[in-house]
């Protein structure tokens, strides 16, 4: 694991650290969102494989370690930091959002306590990791909440922002509810289903639309999917029509798809082939999707790539990993942001979900219960334990089965694809709240009002 992809301060504060003494410190982060993007009513919680991966096997090799001697930041760093690094382990704890689970404004996705320059260094991966395959599961869960049980593929690796984010794309678009991916290596890393089978250059590469068709035919079988929209739609149609079965159904890429899409179940139709599929792509995206399924348009299936593994709409998701507590020689310190617009709650927190609200309390706290009321669901769950992973992670498949099952009880308010406010409530537990108001009194200025989500 490359310790260096990190922000060069994660190491300048840890040099800090080490030179200061506090390596016995024990830090607690958390890792949330404050605002969600626009349009966003819920979140849905992915990459937890990536962060307890990256956390098990974090270190510093001597080359890495060597290269850091030679920055002038470090001129001045005692020999013990390069001394720890050479040692570097994850001791400490991870708790953490089950993959799959939606959650909302201010609450943990992940909870790290460690030795305070374990917990720090992690920062910049955490984020990175958590916060893009969580945006992009997001998206897919909106997606195929649009297409009302029509099936989603991800095909957008090729305007991923780099090879690497397109692997994580198709991984987090099928936790969020796609049928699988176009991206090879995300089948091969995570046994996520593949699909895909040609472009058009391969229709291009041959004299005739038909022999290439036939050469397809003869490749897959039943698995031939028509590109038939590279010269005249209509007539690509009946030519993938006229070389009958094996054939799974054709795909359009272009085109006026309301028009394009009947005319084109017409002649498959007509030619006997009426459970080949229709398959759009070409730009779409969530809205675009509902629109076509509000018109009941006939399109079995949809692939989505650029808006889909960029999150077009909402490329970047400030989630923000924030000091809690720390303890230092047997003394727990909490500790809060004050600053407008960017304060944070002290303490390390559980998430109560309630079967109307979820509430954000202190961890270890008991839930007093409404009368009748059933248990809440607790979210955050303990995921490695003095440097051990507790137990085997649920794989991709059980993650976005839960994603499915997660988002079922939750009103249409919260899933539409538009910004409801106060779609799902969110409450302060009135111990975490007291917590705050003590911080707030032991402080000799005003300090900003409590921000609820």
């Amino acid at each position: 694991m490359n310790a260096l992809s990190t922000d060069l301060y994660q190491l300048t504060m840890a040099a800090g650290y080490v030179q200061a003494g506090k390596t016995g410190d024990i830090a607690t982060f958390e890792l949330f969102v404050r605002h969600f993007p626009f349009n966003r009513n819920y979140l849905i919680a992915a990459g937890l494989e990536q962060v307890v991966d990256y956390l098990l096997n974090l270190r510093f090799t001597g080359e890495e370690i060597g290269y850091l001697r030679g920055l002038s930041q470090f001129k001045r760093a005692p020999s013990e930091f390069f001394e720890y690094l050479a040692r570097f382990r994850f001791t400490g704890d991870l708790f953490a959002v089950p993959e799959g689970t939606p959650v909302f404004p201010g609450e943990p996705l992940l909870t790290v306590r460690a030795p305070l320059v374990e917990a720090q260094i992690p920062e910049t991966y955490l984020l990175a990791t958590a916060g893009f395959q969580s945006m992009i599961a997001t998206k897919a869960a909106r997606i195929v909440e649009a297409a009302r049980g029509k099936s989603v593929v991800e095909f957008g690796t090729r305007r991923a922002h780099s090879p690497e984010a397109g692997v994580f794309a198709g991984r987090a678009a099928y936790i969020g509810g796609c049928q699988g991916t176009s991206n090879t290596e995300s089948g091969y890393r995570f046994g996520i289903p593949v699909f895909g089978t040609a472009a058009h250059s391969w229709v291009q590469s041959f004299p005739s639309e038909s022999q290439a068709f036939e050469q397809l035919q003869k490749l897959l079988g039943e698995a031939a999917v028509y590109l038939i929209d590279t010269y005249d739609s209509l007539q690509g149609a009946r030519t993938a029509a006229s070389l009958g079965r094996p054939i799974w159904g054709v795909r359009l890429d272009s085109g006026n798809m309301r028009e394009l899409a009947p005319a084109v179940r017409g002649i498959l139709d007509a030619a006997g082939l009426r459970d080949a599929k229709i398959m759009a792509t070409g730009d779409l995206d969530e809205y675009k999707i509902l629109e076509l399924i509000a018109n009941d348009v006939p399109i079995d299936s949809f692939g989505v790539g650029t808006a889909l593994a960029t999150s077009s709409d909402a490329p970047n998701l400030s989630a923000v990993y924030k000091i809690v507590e720390i303890a230092s020689n047997g003394e727990k310190r909490y500790t809060a942001k004050f600053s407008p617009d960017k304060n944070t709650m002290p303490g390390a927190k559980q998430v109560f979900r309630f079967a109307d609200r979820d509430v954000i309390g202190c961890q270890g706290e008991c839930m007093p219960l409404p009368r009748g009321a059933d248990e809440p669901e607790v979210l955050l769950r303990p995921i490695i334990v003095k440097g051990e992973l507790l137990e085997p992670l649920p794989d991709v498949h059980q993650a976005r089965k839960h994603c499915r099952e997660a988002l079922k009880p939750f009103p249409s308010l919260v899933k539409t694809l538009f910004t409801r406010e106060n779609a799902w409530r969110v409450e302060y537990s009135r111990e975490l709240a007291k917590l705050w108001g003590g911080l707030q009194s032991a402080r000799d200025f005003s300090p900003a009002p409590m921000e609820l989500p």
